[in-house]
């Protein structure tokens, strides 16, 4: 195998793509120092990624690969898939190893790499669920077990031990997979075997495999796979986004993961291409998505039936299914799409869902997680430290350990910042110009960014105004304010002759404000949802040990005052304010029905309140959580 020169350390490779707009960072070329994401992206580092090891190996997980290789023996063990776990954890060791080089990891990650090329068989196939006993019947069954998703986790994990680490031993294990993957599947009149994935993920990883060899073979393979669709291949069903072209999609359906998983591929194939049809389709998809079947805390997947999107506006909160990967398939989506376009609601989405989607999956130890995320709970539901499909955590876990590589990105016209957080970005411009932006802010508790550009000439300077700030806000720039006022959901774009030295100052009003759902969301008529800049707020019994929050009715937004605290949550801001209570099921003495003309006001009384921000929710003994509140009025 010939790969290119070693490329950086960037999840995402648009910097040769034609119909990109933006260059990604090195995930590390980001020095993060805040008080959100760098403690969890060490905490992946020092407990999420070594203790995801032992339990790779306590489930048998790792005892497949030696099986396949004829190292132990007895039957394969757990789900087909389970290979994917191996290999997302290998994902996640590598951007760790990329950002913080420890030999030990570095040492133990080549160990787990031998015991997976050990299984590969001659010919490049690796897959452990029909090498271990029934080989004969490898590519029969892809709609259900998977052999190409198994393949396209893979093939990240390869891409980005290579870029964190310029050895090719994983590398080399992908390529001739993906080789053997190009030989077998294609059109009948090629001589090749019509078919793709039930589950999709080949598509985006074969892509990321071509830009990272240089081999465009990769990248038409995509290409085959996603047209492959629609023909009744796998199912020709909603549930695998099988029933139309993707072409003439016209809504996100069926498994969640699975469908954002297909954009994303979908996006890095027209990033490549340019092909309008393909943007089309991903242009329709993201507006259904984000007007009609996406929280309030920008989570997907409502249905635990499949896993799936349900209908326009089937979006119940206490069974909300929205599945930990598929918010981050949904941050995957949306970052290829910020790379093809520069338009800032991608990035507000990416925003909100690290923040209200992603993170709750993960508890503040780092070892214990969510697969699903819902917007009440009777405080049954809590983390655990592992699952029978174990997909979820080493997916939280390349995400966290590879973060930094998606707060800022480059351009021909100058550097653009997409998410805040203290650090320290280093970034190269066209012609070898090199621009270090050293941003103060206490974001996402406070809303003043500092940013100090350390650079020299004429480019611009991209600053995010996100969509969830209700009023062009001013910039300034060395003390001075500009004469523009920026509006919501778009970038400033500084363009002036830096010199090394200059700041740039925004300050995005955080006050706490109230959304209410669409009205044909039936399950929230009458009730709000408690923001604060990108965080979504809920309601936990363990602040409000003496009230039921079905119970609560706030009042106006402007009743919520903000206080900065440290406690068992670690330093977060929280939301208080004065209540009504009002105790429905005494009031209603056991009875289902009540006449609609009966005062429902009797026995309301005042209570104090707090709100924390949701992703903290569960971290502390088990009670009732609401995100939704009845509003007074």
């Amino acid at each position: 195998m010939t790969a290119k020169v070693r490329t950086r350390a960037v999840v995402v490779d648009t910097s040769e793509s034609p119909f990109a707009m933006l260059r990604p960072l090195a995930v590390g070329d980001v020095r993060l120092s805040d008080s959100v994401w760098e403690p969890r992206r060490r905490m992946t580092t020092e407990h999420t990624v070594p203790e995801q090891h032992a339990l790779l190996e306590s489930s048998q997980r790792l005892d497949n690969f030696r099986r396949a290789a004829g190292k132990l023996d007895g039957p394969f063990y757990g789900r087909y898939f389970n290979d994917t776990d191996v290999y997302k954890w290998l994902e996640a060791a590598s951007w760790t190893l990329a950002v913080d080089h420890d030999p030990e990891l570095d040492a133990l990650v080549d160990n787990v790499i031998q015991i997976v090329g050990d299984a590969q068989l001659p010919d490049g196939y690796l897959d452990n669920f029909y090498t271990v006993g029934q080989l004969d019947k490898r590519w029969t069954n892809l709609t259900v077990t998977h052999e190409l998703y198994c393949a396209g986790h893979l093939f990240q994990a390869g891409v980005a031990h290579f870029r964190a680490t310029g050895k090719l031993t994983l590398l080399d294990i992908c390529c001739r997979f993906a080789d053997l993957i190009c030989d077998t599947f294609g059109p009948a009149e090629e001589g090749k075997t019509p078919g793709t994935d039930g589950h999709e993920e080949v598509e985006m990883a074969l892509v990321e495999l071509g830009r990272a060899t240089g081999n465009r073979r990769y990248i038409d393979q995509a290409l085959y796979f996603l047209d492959a669709r629609g023909h009744g291949l796998v199912g020709g069903d909603e549930y695998h986004q099988d029933h139309v072209p993707f072409r003439e999609a016209t809504a996100v359906v069926g498994h969640a993961v699975r469908q954002v998983y297909l954009t994303a591929g979908a996006a890095d194939i027209y990033a490549e291409s340019g092909d309008e049809s393909i943007l089309a389709a991903l242009n329709r998809l993201w507006e259904n998505m984000v007007t009609r079947r996406i929280y309030v805390s920008s989570g997907i997947g409502s249905r635990w039936d499949g896993e799936a999107f349900g209908r326009d506006f089937e979006l119940g909160n206490l069974r909300a299914y929205t599945e930990s990967c598929a918010a981050i398939g949904s941050i995957m989506w949306n970052w290829r799409m910020l790379l093809m376009t520069g338009e800032a609601k991608y990035a507000d989405l990416i925003e909100t869902t690290l923040y209200n989607a992603m993170l709750p999956g993960i508890s503040l130890s780092g070892d214990l997680y969510f697969y699903q995320n819902p917007l009440a709970d009777d405080g049954t539901h809590r983390r655990e430290p592992w699952f029978d499909c174990a997909c979820c955590p080493p997916n939280l876990a390349r995400t966290l350990a590879s973060i930094g590589g998606y707060l800022a990105t480059t351009s021909d016209e100058g550097v653009w910042l997409h998410l805040y957080a203290r650090s320290e970005i280093d970034l190269a411009l066209s012609g070898g110009r090199v621009v270090r932006l050293n941003v103060e802010t206490d974001y996402p508790w406070d809303g003043k960014v500092r940013v100090e550009v350390n650079g020299e000439g004429l480019f611009s300077v991209y600053l995010r105004v996100p969509g969830w700030v209700a009023e062009p806000v001013p910039v300034r720039v060395n003390g001075t304010t500009q004469s523009d006022r920026w509006a919501p959901g778009c970038y400033v774009d500084i363009r002036r002759i830096w010199k090394a030295g200059d700041v740039v100052e925004i300050d995005l009003p955080m006050p706490p404000r109230q959304v209410r759902a669409h009205p044909y969301l039936f399950e929230n008529a009458g009730r709000v949802a408690a923001m604060r800049g990108p965080l979504l707020y809920c309601l936990e019994q363990a602040d409000n040990p003496d009230i039921d929050p079905r119970d609560v009715i706030v009042g106006p937004a402007s009743a919520f005052k903000t206080e900065q605290v440290d406690g068992q949550l670690g330093r977060t801001t929280v939301l208080r304010a004065t209540a009504s209570i009002s105790p429905l099921a005494g009031h209603w003495n056991d009875q289902l029905y009540v006449l609609a003309d009966d005062d429902e006001s009797a026995g309301v009384a005042p209570a104090d309140i707090t709100l924390i921000p949701y992703f903290l929710w569960a971290n502390r003994e088990p009670g009732r959580m609401e995100v939704w509140l009845r509003r007074d009025g």
